[in-house]
């Protein structure tokens, strides 16, 4: 009891705490870039080794398969087996398999490692989110810490179209994935050296295999389905029959952890007030905010015809916009709450969208680009801040991976949703201005700019939504889930 009292009252206020958010904001910024570095790349890569158009997809979409679908198992497994550990291994594996990606000879060699990078990815994302809400006590320290931790998370997508082109023109493709084992060998040092050795929280007979499996399965069916639908078509058979064996498989797990005396997910988790409508926020706003970085890259390249590396620094102004506002965002949350963050960043947001949806074929990144771009940057800035601790006030320590892995499924499923979305309305508006005899540059803009209106909608009906999500500014006691009951004993 002495040793507590001692104890600093802020441990973001001591060196090892900002240390310690440095660390793992280091860690999320290496997955969430993952998924976007490579964008830029897939031309030079394309001709390196030789990708027919259709597997080329797959070196942006196997990462995101992979990510999504064991994101729930990442996250259970870090709280029963040791977050540390957990950590640890999908660092490794970061840097292994990204050095197996840049020395790839050929293209199966080069998706396979990406499948890896993204199951490395789902290990390591919800262990280091719930070390961060476990080592940061709620108030002004978690606030803090998830403003910092929701800032990178939407800064990274930015920065990796940027480092993304900067590597393309510079070194060349295969420096997107070199770059991860440099920075896994600083990482790994700093794990070791900051973060404490931690016990097994389980035995390998509590662990709910069966559980583990309908999940997996369940989300990679769900999020291969959504990626390959737009090639295929909604109506194939191969479509609808993937959509309904992934929401049997998920009915089953559903059925699974009610039943379960150790379930992998105890569903007691959304007892908490608003926590399942903070993740379907984020569902719906990745979603809408996918459309950006993807849309806008393509009309860079392909009407602006910017180079790359042009097309990354174009990406600029907005890291630094997402930077300012998550940064002022985390400190309104303690006075105001994260509802009302989320609603006014998801309309600000929208409205950005909205300006960009009507970019130009002769267009000017001054004029028709930057305005939006900033404006959807200070809306989402905020945004991803507030969703990020709403869905993590409440919950119990031993829960707090499971909590991350359900958020960052959230935000996986939903750009995997948005992109199938998005991909249908704008290919489908290009082929029937070419079918009449529209210019490419025309009928290319006008395909993208249908997918990003429609984006602006995602984003409004995310605001709505976000009504209903939790409401909280870190100061009161929340629920401990570990006084509810079990659903296997209600």
């Amino acid at each position: 009891m002495a040793l507590a009292n001692t104890e600093p009252s802020s441990f973001l206020a001591t060196r090892r705490g900002k240390l310690t958010l440095a660390l793992l904001c280091a860690v999320a910024f290496l997955d969430f870039v993952d998924a976007s570095i490579v964008n830029i790349a897939l031309p030079s890569i394309r001709r390196a080794l030789h990708f027919s158009m259709a597997d080329l997809q797959w070196v942006p979409s196997g990462y995101l398969l992979t990510y999504g679908g064991f994101m729930l198992l990442g996250g259970r497994a870090a709280d029963l087996l040791g977050r540390r550990r957990v950590l640890i291994a999908g660092v490794l594996m970061i840097g292994v398999f990204s050095l197996i990606g840049g020395f790839a000879g050929n293209s199966g060699m080069l998706i396979g490692a990406r499948l890896a990078q993204g199951l490395a990815a789902a290990m390591t994302l919800p262990a280091a989110l719930s070390i961060l809400t476990t080592s940061f006590k709620e108030g002004k320290d978690r606030n803090t810490a998830l403003g910092v931790w929701g800032g990178i998370a939407a800064l990274a997508s930015a920065m990796g179209a940027l480092l993304g082109g900067l590597l393309t023109e510079g070194p060349g493709w295969r420096w997107v994935m070199f770059v991860n084992p440099i920075a896994v060998v600083l990482v790994l040092g700093a794990i070791l050296r900051l973060l404490p050795v931690e016990r097994g929280r389980a035995r390998l007979e509590n662990f709910d295999v069966l559980g583990a499996v309908l999940a997996t399965a369940g989300m990679l069916l769900l999020v291969y389905t959504l990626v390959k639908a737009p090639a295929v078509g909604w109506g194939n058979a191969r479509t609808i029959g993937g959509l309904a064996g992934a929401l049997a498989l998920l009915a089953a797990f559903v059925g699974n952890e009610l039943r379960s005396r150790n379930p992998l997910a105890p569903l007691s988790i959304f007892r908490i007030n608003g926590l399942g409508f903070s993740n379907l926020t984020q569902l719906i706003a990745f979603a809408g905010l996918l459309a950006m970085f993807f849309y806008l890259t393509l009309y860079m390249q392909d009407v602006l015809h910017y180079s790359p590396i042009q097309t990354g620094v174009a990406y600029l102004p907005v890291c630094f916009a997402v930077a300012i506002a998550a940064g002022v965002s985390s400190q309104l949350l303690s006075r105001v709450g994260t509802r009302p963050v989320i609603v006014a960043g998801a309309i600000v947001a929208a409205g950005g969208m909205y300006w960009l949806s009507r970019i130009p074929v002769h267009g000017s990144f001054l004029s028709d680009l930057l305005p939006g771009m900033l404006v959807l940057s200070v809306g989402i800035g905020p945004m991803f801040v507030s969703v990020t601790t709403a869905a993590n006030a409440g919950v119990s320590a031993d829960k707090a991976g499971l909590a991350a892995s359900l958020l960052n499924a959230s935000q996986q499923v939903g750009g995997a949703l948005g992109l199938a979305i998005f991909t249908a309305i704008a290919t489908s508006r290009t082929h029937q201005l070419l079918a009449a005899h529209a210019p490419v540059t025309n009928a290319l803009t006008a395909g993208f700019q249908r997918a990003l209106f429609v984006g602006a909608i995602l984003l409004l009906a995310a605001a709505v939504i976000g009504l209903r999500a939790t409401n909280t500014r870190g100061e009161e006691p929340q629920t401990n889930l570990d006084a509810i009951p079990q659903p296997a004993r209600a």
